[in-house]
């Protein structure tokens, strides 16, 4: 079993996360009266992009902070960001909350093609913690599931032997046999397998019953496009069968 996660009651008791919101006043008064076409065009300034490693318990500090995450983007972008923050250290989260998917009601098509799988990614969670539709919550959970698979295999990956030279035997043997993987598993018929494809249809039709579902299919086409280095495009690579392409 998980560690159990502490209830409301309980979390109000911790001083670190009170400590956590000081400074939300001076946040707010940053993004007092924001005009999101401004926020659109205009783009963060700095030298080079640099990533938080770990957050600042000043709240204030964090917001700054994560500014350098956006250099050369939109401050739309830092906007979204802080959203999420503020919700995830309990600040005003009903009000925010509410700001945040009135953001996404209306720029889903600008934050789909602006925000990285980061952001996309923390913007799912921040629908499945907050919102109330069951529906939505169980599409989104596809992109999670979906990216934190890829990060565990793709860290073992970086972890392990880096020699990923194919066996041309087992090669064949996948492509003629069944391969027993685990609990009734098997594994991927290398070239012609349909799995992917039937997948991606799958996640085509249930993403279409919410018009958020899109968070989901712009994330399983990027993890699919060649500058990423992922499991799926070495497995792109290897496809033969245009029947049965997923991407």
């Amino acid at each position: 079993m998980p560690v159990r996660k502490k209830s409301k009651f309980e979390q109000w008791f911790s001083f670190s996360r009170h400590q956590r919101r000081f400074g939300a006043d001076e946040v707010y008064a940053q993004f007092d009266g924001i005009d999101i076409n401004a926020l659109k065009e205009n783009l963060i300034e700095g030298d080079e992009t640099r990533y938080t490693h770990g957050s600042a318990k000043d709240l204030k500090q964090h917001i700054e902070q994560l500014k350098d995450e956006f250099v050369g983007q939109p401050a739309l972008n830092h906007y979204h960001a802080s959203l999420i923050v503020l919700m995830r250290r309990d600040v005003d989260t009903t009000d925010n909350y509410l700001k945040f998917k009135s953001l996404w009601l209306k720029e889903r098509d600008f934050l789909l093609k602006s925000l990285n799988i980061r952001w996309l990614i923390s913007a799912c969670d921040t629908f499945i913690d907050h919102d109330e539709d069951s529906l939505l919550k169980a599409i989104l959970m596809n992109a999670v599931v979906l990216i934190n698979t890829l990060k565990l295999q793709e860290t073992e990956r970086y972890l392990c032997d880096h020699q990923m030279e194919e066996n041309l035997e087992c090669l064949n043997h996948l492509q003629s046999q069944r391969y027993a993987l685990f609990d009734g598993t098997s594994a991927f018929a290398v070239g012609t397998d349909d799995t992917l494809r039937n997948m991606r249809w799958r996640l085509d039709q249930i993403c279409t019953d919410h018009p958020l579902g899109q968070l989901v299919i712009e994330i399983f086409e990027r993890i699919n496009q060649d500058v990423n280095d992922t499991v799926y495009v070495r497995f792109k690579k290897r496809h033969t069968r245009e029947k049965t392409r997923w991407w």
